[in-house]
């Protein structure tokens, strides 16, 4: 690289709104099958694209965006941690993260923290941490942690392989052993799978599920399900990990997912709306499993005071403007409007599910339809949709969405699928 090109000024706004797909795609990996659209700016639940166009952004991120664009809290907490000081080590205390770690333990049924940067990272040292708890504490030598069908955990080696879905894992074996997998809320089939590995000797340490399903389909777990898996877990020494990266943090219109399941899990994790959009995630565990000692685990920039800082700030405006009221209010006025387009097109949609925030739109098997085809029409009715596989539209708009953006989001459908149909 030449002097000139080192001493380059910065690029300036002009040029980022210029710069086209090609080029994105000559120097970016293609790890995305990304739709023909860049955006530049956000405010609330609304987006603007490089040619000014706003968009309602009912994806967030992927359920990340929990106080949506530019909200004042973010702002604050950004620009006064930016100020002070954004990173240090582990190897010394972090008053902002100890200060998250208090929150988050006030506010559910775990009692330590462990902070890294994603879904994957936590899930990850879950893994590890019911690994550890079987080695030290059950003498398990082959530990194996048992996933559901359908479930996703992340991309790292091991969450790939904990993930429940073949399409994520091919190119990528030898695949990371102690994994087994069971459909999802089949409580014969769970039991039937625990009696063949546990037959000779104990192998089982884990039981690893979604509260809710989301990139499977948006597939709430069911309750009595979970409440034998719970109680199954109890009797035989097992631990219940939840992955909540997707459906915790208030998105469910409960806190955590697992309040939803009346049950308690013995680790869990939370990422994605944790941190508003700010890269974080978290592990927490129940006191009597926490089996991590000093150099067991760890992270260089995990729980540092520039992330603590901001997801803190997202923690206490989702208590202190009772976001948990508007997203059970908003999912339910959602759900409802959207079961009555599915009234409208019986043809084309089998069913409306969720909880709170995260909803899918579920397209008939049979019809050629697709869900990224929905998701490309709404987008040019100025509406922004994610799937959650090849027949379900998902619907998971920042936890601050007005009824007027939900009435809005709905009219945009609509238009798209009278298009479509």
């Amino acid at each position: 690289m030449s002097p000139e090109t080192l001493m380059k000024s910065p690029v300036t706004p002009a040029e980022l709104s210029s710069f086209s797909p090609d080029d994105f795609d000559t120097y970016v990996m293609h790890t995305y099958a990304r739709f023909p659209l860049a955006l530049e700016r956000g405010e609330g639940c609304r987006v603007w694209d490089t040619n000014g166009r706003d968009y309602l952004d009912f994806v967030a991120g992927i359920a990340t965006c929990t106080l949506g664009h530019a909200h004042p809290a973010l702002i604050e907490a950004v620009t006064r941690q930016i100020k002070a000081l954004h990173h240090v080590s582990n190897l010394y205390y972090t008053p902002q993260q100890g200060a998250l770690a208090k929150w988050l333990v006030e506010n559910s049924c775990g009692d330590k923290a462990f902070f890294c940067n994603s879904g994957a990272e936590a899930n990850e040292g879950a893994i590890k941490l019911a690994r550890k708890y079987a080695h030290d504490r059950r003498g398990i030598e082959h530990p194996v942690i048992l996933t559901a069908q359908a479930s996703f955990h992340g991309r790292t080696l091991a969450t790939v392989t904990a993930t429940g879905q073949p399409k994520y894992q091919q190119g990528f074996s030898p695949l990371v052993p102690g994994f087994a997998y069971v459909p999802y809320n089949d409580i014969a089939a769970l039991e039937a799978a625990l009696e063949e590995l546990d037959q000779d000797q104990p192998q089982v340490a884990a039981i690893m599920l979604e509260a809710l399903q989301g990139e499977g389909g948006v597939r709430p777990g069911a309750v009595d399900y979970f409440q034998r898996i719970r109680q199954i877990c109890d009797q035989r020494q097992i631990l219940l990990i939840l992955d909540e990266v997707q459906v915790g943090m208030g998105r469910s219109g409960k806190l955590w997912g697992y309040e939803n399941l009346g049950i308690e899990p013995d680790i869990f994790t939370s990422a994605k709306g944790l941190g508003g959009g700010i890269p974080i995630g978290a592990l927490l565990c129940k006191a009597s499993c926490d089996a991590f000692e000093p150099g067991n685990h760890a992270s260089t920039f995990g729980g540092n005071p520039f992330a603590c800082a901001v997801a803190l700030a997202v923690c206490q405006t989702i208590e202190g403007e009772d976001l948990l009221e508007n997203v059970q209010q908003r999912g339910e006025q959602l759900r409802q409007q959207l079961r009555t387009v599915a009234e409208k097109y019986p043809g084309l949609i089998a069913e409306v599910r969720g909880w709170g925030l995260i909803n899918g739109l579920v397209l008939r098997p049979e019809i050629d339809l697709s869900a990224p085809e929905i998701v490309k029409v709404a987008m040019a009715e100025g509406l922004l949709l994610v799937p959650a596989g090849p027949k379900v539209v998902r619907f998971v708009p920042p936890l601050i969405v007005t009824s007027h953006e939900v009435d809005q989001a709905v009219r945009s459908l609509e238009v798209a699928l009278e298009r479509l149909s």
